[in-house]
């Protein structure tokens, strides 16, 4: 889902509070708060030599002491916050990731939304990585990916060199 999308879907329902559905089911608890707002852009070199660039709106997630638990956050509220970065975010084709931090800190693709009765369920998607030069590497497919990596990074075996 991308800022414009998420923005028309808070502006339509701004009454109703924002839960947000992590991928294997849980949810983050509903006293979390929106602490910022980023555009986070990132220049790379794939493993077959190639310049990529990435950009994406990063709404990072904060859930403090369970005192808060009275803190819920409206879809008009989260609509304010985002106006203010404005500024900062290049445009609202930006795709939307939330970051949250349970064990570990992790950002998850906004997947999609929907009303659910009281809410503005957000819902959230797993990240994964992925060799992008495939055809340098020799890789064809997903059951293939260890054995093919091992040669892939070999750097001048047959096949190999991506690395």
């Amino acid at each position: 889902m991308n800022l414009a999308e998420l923005k028309d879907l808070l502006l339509a329902h701004p009454d109703l509070t924002v839960a947000i559905a992590l991928p294997e089911g849980g949810r983050v608890p509903a006293h979390y708060h929106v602490t910022e707002v980023g555009h986070v852009a990132k220049k790379f070199v794939d493993c077959g030599g190639s310049f990529r660039a990435s950009e994406v709106c990063v709404l990072q997630t904060y859930t403090g002491s369970p005192r808060d638990d009275g803190h819920r956050l409206a879809a008009g509220r989260l609509a304010k916050i985002l106006g203010l970065a404005q500024p900062i975010l290049p445009g609202n084709d930006l795709p939307v990731e939330i970051e949250y931090e349970t064990e570990f800190i992790a950002q998850f693709p906004l997947e999609g939304a929907q009303v659910n009765g009281p809410e503005l369920l957000l819902q959230l998607g797993l990240k994964h990585t992925a060799c992008l030069a495939p055809d340098r590497c020799g890789i064809s497919d997903a059951a293939g990916v260890a054995e093919e990596t091992d040669r892939c990074c070999a750097g001048t075996s047959a096949g190999g060199g991506c690395c």
